[in-house]
């Protein structure tokens, strides 16, 4: 069975896509739980996560993505790039580095809604 998802583009419905990637013109949004991690390990795009710089990890957008990260609750926001996979927790949509975890006030609680642009 093949994993379907949808996306509006344009007040047009697109689906059966496995993989979400910005499409020229048009922005992907999201919007769902954020965590954050700060290892110091590699990542799945084969660069050392940093937790001092606005990184994220997303399942399927291409690395080198940047997006406009925003707290639901508290409205501050932030541009990471992505360099990494995950979250693989239900609900979740980015794992954040430290440091764009605590440009958007969610280093205390470890988690928070958020809402993601693509940009650039």
């Amino acid at each position: 069975m093949k994993k379907i998802c949808r996306s509006v583009i344009a007040a047009a419905t697109i689906a059966a896509c496995s993989t979400i990637l910005p499409v020229e013109g048009f922005a992907a949004n999201g919007c769902g739980g954020a965590s954050w991690y700060a290892l110091r390990s590699k990542t799945a795009s084969g660069e050392r996560m940093n937790p001092t710089i606005n990184t994220a990890a997303h399942r399927s957008l291409a690395f080198g993505t940047k997006l406009k990260v925003t707290n639901r609750r508290n409205g501050r926001s932030v541009v990471v790039r992505v360099n990494d996979r995950g979250p693989f927790i239900r609900g979740r949509v980015l794992d954040l580095s430290r440091a764009a975890a605590q440009n958007i006030g969610m280093v205390s609680s470890g988690t928070a809604k958020v809402c993601y642009e693509v940009i650039g």
